[in-house]
């Protein structure tokens, strides 16, 4: 069964946009997880300009109390401690411990994650991180783009799971022909399944073409989804939202 986790992010951002506490990024986790929801996710970025190094300290009090829920904190390794009181992402990440942190090569100028890591370019970097996470006991997570090649070199370093980066297959979506696009994500993931790498996927991920993603990846084990799941939310309700998003993995499962 895919595991869906919901990324709190834009939450934050709508809160960010006056001085106020309104919406909660708290109560926005309760409701996910109350819907069914089995993990949470947040990308505290340098600047803050959504989810706060505070929130992320609130959601790790939160979430002890649901022990069988996954806090995934994603962002890039390499960022380090700003005047605005942000501590650095391995200073957070070893203060909080999450249970997965996912590796993002992203700027702080990006919008968004638009790429994943060059594992073979940029193995020397991750290697002493990836090192660190392993004796916190932290599951590792590397934010890949779809491509085999790279697997051997994640297995090496010793990479517990790789995130697919899913923003080229939902931009060329194309509901008349769901699976198209899907072969490189498949050899990726079965690539990885094949030496005991768990897969993971994310970005751009909606309800038109998450269905025939996770039917087309049966060794997928997550989606972490958030600017779609809550755009939607606007029209639907949170509460709909999870379950349609749920309803959505779990058909594409066969369940």
């Amino acid at each position: 069964m895919t595991l869906l986790s919901v990324n709190l992010n834009k939450v934050a951002l709508l809160r960010n946009s006056r001085d106020t506490v309104i919406p909660s990024v708290i109560d926005a986790a309760k409701t996910c997880i109350d819907c069914g929801a089995r993990g949470i996710t947040v990308h505290p970025r340098p600047d803050q300009r959504h989810i706060r190094v505070s929130d992320v300290y609130a959601l790790k009090t939160f979430l002890a109390d649901y022990p069988d829920v996954e806090f995934n904190i994603e962002g890039n390794p390499l960022e380090g401690p700003q005047a605005n009181g942000y501590p650095g992402f391995m200073q957070l990440i070893e203060a909080i411990k999450p249970d997965q942190c996912t590796l993002v090569p992203d700027d702080p100028a990006q919008l968004t994650s638009d790429h994943g890591w060059n594992i073979n370019q940029n193995h020397n970097i991750l290697s002493p991180i990836l090192e660190k996470l392993q004796v916190w006991r932290i599951r590792s997570s590397v934010f890949l783009d779809a491509d085999p090649s790279q697997i051997p070199l994640a297995q090496k370093l010793g990479i517990q799971r790789v995130e697919l980066y899913t923003g080229p297959y939902a931009e060329h979506f194309d509901p008349q022909q769901p699976h198209k696009g899907l072969t490189d994500y498949q050899e990726t993931a079965r690539a990885a399944d094949q030496v005991g790498i768990g897969v993971n996927a994310g970005h751009d991920l909606n309800l038109v073409n998450l269905p025939s993603f996770v039917a087309g990846i049966p060794a997928l084990k997550e989606v972490s989804i958030g600017h779609a799941l809550i755009t939607d939310a606007l029209w639907l309700g949170l509460p709909e939202t999870v379950k349609r998003y749920l309803k959505a993995v779990n058909r594409a499962d066969g369940l």
